[in-house]
Formats: structure tokens, sequence, C-alpha cells
């Protein structure tokens, strides 16, 4: 099993759970050290801050949550 990571999405339908999605890394220099975030290419949906980089950059959409104003979307990435 890969690596969950939870994305953030503000529009219901853009992905299902089964989707294949290609990432896009993106990097921040903050005071607590390098920050890496994604994004589900084109522009679907945005991960929080990782304190390391995913080792590849592409993933199943695992599941789809509606949460109060968006929904949540875990993506397993893809192994090795």
């Amino acid at each position: 099993m890969g690596q969950m990571v939870d994305f953030t999405m503000e529009r219901e339908g853009l992905v299902k759970p089964g989707d294949r999605v290609e990432l896009k890394e993106d990097r921040a220099s903050t005071m607590s050290g390098m920050m890496y975030y994604y994004t589900i290419k084109d522009a679907i949906a945005m991960s929080s801050n990782l304190k390391r980089p995913l080792t590849k950059l592409a993933g199943t959409v695992r599941r789809v949550e509606q949460q109060v104003s968006i929904y949540m979307v875990t993506v397993e990435i893809d192994e090795e």
C-alpha cells in the first residue's frame, strides 16, 4: 500500500474514487525548513504542506468525502 495524501477540492465531481491522477510539486521555504505541497493536475485540488517530498507524482483517488464547504480527496501515491 502506498502513502496516502489528503487534498482539498472546492467543487464537486472533479475526480472520483478509482481515477488516476498526476501531481505537480511546489516548494516553500519556511521558518520550519523546506515544505512541499502538491496540486492534482490541472488545479483540481491542493494538499497541505508536507515535510518530505513524495517519491512519485502519480496516484489513484481512493476516497472523496464531502465536508462542510469543501471535499476531501484521499490519493494513494504510487509505490516505487
